[in-house]
């Protein structure tokens, strides 16, 4: 029998789950509250009009209209105990209790729970006064920069300082002056980790943990991560930064003991657990834990997701997890850049119309998940997309290839356009050098230089080399360096001259090949339009 789904939420998440859900065989309907304009266009989704403040009239709603799965995508209900609330119904949810969702809710609970239960993390300490967290931070045997509001603060409520004064200040804007409200009544300070950052998420369900593909966010406003913390500018999956043992590890010793410690604390965990991990020298240490999808991170894991996700959240959900054995999509990127609006992340602009957003759909491999947008209708009375938000859409494209996944992705951020947009240029490109690298396309012959036909042309002709050997000249070809004999070359007042290529050059060389390799990948990704087009417009002919 065909199930019906709830999912709630109205962000780029909630698209991508309602994306992801649609395809299941075995969904014949999916309902979205509130949900977007870019989630209901799609066929089977349905918009519902649910107050999310009144969780018994969810339940009640959802009993009445035989929903077979609830999905709750923001941190909010899920902290204010919406699952709580419908597992009385009987209903089957994907997301954690309350008391479970505290590992979020509630940094510092979060983080004492690392430390009962031997997760690696940062060294930290949480205070209730802004002057004592002052006085820590100024004497502190550890860099003790990142500051945090304990509460939920629609990840933007830690500010990693590059000095204690800016730490201080960090302080009086969370505790005293209460920027995000009631979230900032205990601070939490930590020490600052050097490393990559990389975002683990494993379906939990109790004590079974299946961990999904590793996705890399990028927070800065701009390039080079410049500029305020934001909910994430883009992302990219699977993250190389991270090695395969060093996954394992974070699988056992921080996914696997939180959802052990969970079940040993009697409030064992249903959903997304997701872990944010710094990879530091000493190894992989716990930055936060959510209880919840990432966003931007869904976007880019869920297209590589090749299991059924309602089944998948569906045996979560009825603590048989065990069963799933996820399968990923082999040697495909997904590379996801967000546009947002002007004035991000202080403030926002509604209203400015959105164009061509129709002509990326044409293209292979692509999908636009919307955040923050609506529809209206402009001055000839056709209806548009017009921007409603901060974040405003994440264009996502799909390749075999990181570096040309991440250009045709930024290429589609350059053909939508709307007044103020706003964009990173740089989305995974820190990664692109090491996919290459972990590919196995890096190589001496996949270069063109095939060093066992090099050495059996220099053992073939090391005879004749032989023979043309003039006075002075000592060793023979083949290696890497040779000398010399001046006195025997008989020559008077001899003047030696060497050169050296170094870095620079080659460095030179570098910039050069990037440049032409993303041209190269432009004008294929303009061709890739065109070809689209053609066909369509031969079906008008």
């Amino acid at each position: 029998m065909a199930a019906n789904v709830l999912v709630i939420g109205s962000g780029g998440r909630e698209h991508a789950l309602c994306w992801k859900l649609a395809q299941s065989a075995k969904v014949k309907q999916v309902y979205v509250a509130p949900g977007n304009v870019g989630i209901t266009s799609m066929s089977k989704v349905e918009k519902v009009h649910l107050d999310l403040k009144n969780y018994q009239a969810i339940g009640e709603w959802s009993k009445k209209n035989n929903i077979s799965l609830v999905v709750v995508g923001p941190e909010d209900p899920l902290a204010n105990g919406l699952v709580d609330v419908l597992s009385e119904f009987g209903l089957n949810c994907f997301g954690p209790k309350k008391a479970a969702a505290q590992i979020e809710a509630d940094k510092n609970w979060s983080k004492a729970f690392m430390d009962r239960h031997e997760i690696p993390t940062a060294r930290w300490k949480s205070f209730q006064s802004a002057s004592d967290a002052k006085k820590f931070i100024l004497s502190a045997p550890y860099p003790a920069l990142v500051v945090k509001a304990s509460g939920l603060a629609a990840g933007k409520g830690v500010v990693v300082a590059r000095t204690k004064e800016e730490a201080c200040e960090a302080v009086d804007a969370i505790a005293t002056d209460r920027k995000y409200g009631t979230a900032g009544e205990t601070v939490v300070v930590e020490e600052l980790l050097q490393g990559e950052e990389v975002s683990v998420l494993a379906f939990v369900s109790g004590g079974t943990v299946r961990v999904m593909l590793p996705a890399q966010d990028h927070k800065r406003l701009k390039d080079n991560d410049q500029g305020p913390n934001t909910g994430g500018m883009g992302a990219y999956c699977p993250c190389p930064i991270i090695s395969k043992k060093e996954l394992d590890e974070v699988r056992r010793e921080v996914l696997q003991r939180a959802a052990d410690g969970l079940v040993k604390e009697k409030i064992p965990f249903t959903g997304v657990l997701y872990a944010g991990m710094m990879l530091t020298k000493d190894g992989p240490r716990t930055l936060e834990f959510n209880c919840r999808f990432g966003d931007p991170e869904t976007q880019v894991i869920l297209p590589l997701l090749e299991s059924d996700l309602y089944e998948v959240m569906l045996d979560c959900s009825k603590g048989q997890l065990e069963k799933q054995n996820l399968k990923w999509k082999e040697g495909i990127f997904a590379v996801g850049v967000v546009m947002a609006s002007k004035g991000y992340p202080e403030s926002s602009t509604k209203g400015n119309v959105i164009t061509g957003l129709d002509e990326v759909s044409l293209l292979p491999d692509h999908i636009v998940f919307h955040s923050g947008t609506a529809i209206q209708s402009t001055g000839d009375g056709a209806p548009a997309f017009v921007t409603n938000g901060g974040r405003v859409l994440i264009a996502v494209a799909l390749a075999a290839d990181l570096a040309l996944s991440a250009a045709r992705a930024h290429a589609a951020c350059s053909r939508i356009i709307f007044d103020g947009a706003q964009f990173r240029a740089d989305i995974a490109h820190k990664s692109i050098a090491r996919a290459i690298l972990e590919g196995g396309k890096l190589t001496y012959k996949a270069s063109g230089v095939d060093i066992v036909a090099g050495d059996t042309l220099v053992n073939t002709i090391k005879p004749a080399i032989k023979l043309t050997h003039r006075p002075g000249s000592v060793g023979s070809i083949g290696g890497f360096g040779g000398l010399f004999d001046v006195k025997a070359a008989s020559y008077k007042d001899p003047l030696l001259v060497s050169g050296t290529d170094g870095v620079g050059t080659k460095l030179k060389g570098v910039r050069l090949l990037k440049c032409l390799v993303y041209t190269m990948v432009m004008i294929m990704t303009w061709l890739d339009l065109l070809w689209v087009l053609w066909k369509r417009i031969k079906c008008f002919l």
